[in-house]
């Protein structure tokens, strides 16, 4: 007897505010055509007062419930991917876990920025495995927006907020689930990508700062390399694959990944024109999205990847 663990549902939330690309450029010396040319993106979403990440992962997380057909009470575990949580302590899926009435379950937050929402996949996936959880809800979600210094255009531009879930829950010798994932993790790089705040070291939250070039390259040669992983794992080529969901960084990143693999761009889920990078919450958002709209069905092989801060980067082969 094989247990999997197996996405029931998906949902995903947005705040109210939609920022376009002219906007900014009335704010800060940049321009739609800069953007466009650089990243792809086109808008996004800014959280407003009474907008924080565990409201977002908590409508995402209601979402995908009912889009699994589940009642809150029936969850047992609750992992929140999120590098912006509402308080440094308790975990922000606790207060995930309070918005949704639920008066007992595991529930907890992890910290890998933009493949944050892999590594949570992975816990989950193993805690259902081992029977330690039997329906789980995974979430990635964040509010970029309050990190990042609105001065410097060649990271405010790049990000936005939201929110994305996934219901797992476990069944016998099912064909559909999770089949692999692959997670690393290299902090010799942490000057890259990072905040320059925290608790133990300034005592403030801090703003995002990015070498951008340098992050580009590491991302290409460690995504198709992490893929190329995951896809050996699950005993599964690159033919195999309908769709590939991607952290949604930058469209140049996901052209040259897919270019890498030599994988066609149709097969590539793409929503950073009008969500731009919305970190841990980018991966399940973009899922949510593929699935809604009708482009992944039930039985479809979908594989996942990201990569972040750290560097962080993972990826997941699953059957829809």
């Amino acid at each position: 007897m094989t247990i999997r663990a197996v996405v029931a549902g998906v949902g995903s939330a947005l705040p109210k505010r939609r920022v376009d690309n002219a906007e900014l450029a009335a704010q800060i010396a940049t321009t739609d055509e800069w953007i466009v040319e650089r990243t792809g993106i086109r808008t996004r979403y800014i959280a407003g007062e009474g907008e924080t990440t565990a409201t977002l992962a908590a409508e995402a997380a209601q979402a995908a419930l009912d889009h699994a057909g589940i009642a809150a009470a029936q969850v047992d575990l609750i992992i929140l991917a999120t590098a912006t949580p509402d308080q440094t302590f308790p975990a922000s899926a606790t207060k995930v876990q309070t918005i949704l009435g639920i008066p007992d379950c595991i529930a907890f937050d992890v910290a890998a920025v933009c493949s944050g929402f892999l590594y949570a996949l992975s816990v989950a996936d193993a805690m259902i495995r081992s029977g330690g959880a039997n329906t789980a809800l995974v979430i990635g979600a964040e509010t970029f927006s309050r990190i990042l210094d609105w001065e410097d255009r060649t990271t405010c531009v790049l990000f936005g907020d939201g929110a994305g879930a996934i219901v797992l829950r476990a069944e016998q010798d099912s064909d559909r689930g999770i089949l692999a994932t692959k997670l690393h993790a290299d902090g010799r790089y942490n000057d890259l990508l990072y905040v320059d705040g925290g608790p133990s070291t300034t005592g403030t939250v801090g703003k995002l700062r990015m070498k951008g070039r340098e992050v580009f390259r590491h991302a290409v040669t460690n995504l198709a390399a992490v893929l190329g992983e995951v896809l050996d794992a699950a005993g599964l080529t690159a033919a195999d694959v309908d769709w590939v969901v991607p952290h949604q960084a930058n469209a140049r990143i996901l052209d040259a990944t897919a270019k890498k693999l030599g994988l066609s761009p149709d097969k590539i889920i793409v929503t950073v024109d009008r969500h731009a990078n919305t970190s841990a919450a980018s991966v399940p958002l973009a899922f949510d999205v593929a699935v809604k709209d009708g482009r992944i069905k039930r039985g479809d092989l979908v594989v996942l990847e990201a990569m972040g801060g750290g560097f962080t980067w993972g990826a997941a082969a699953l059957r829809y």
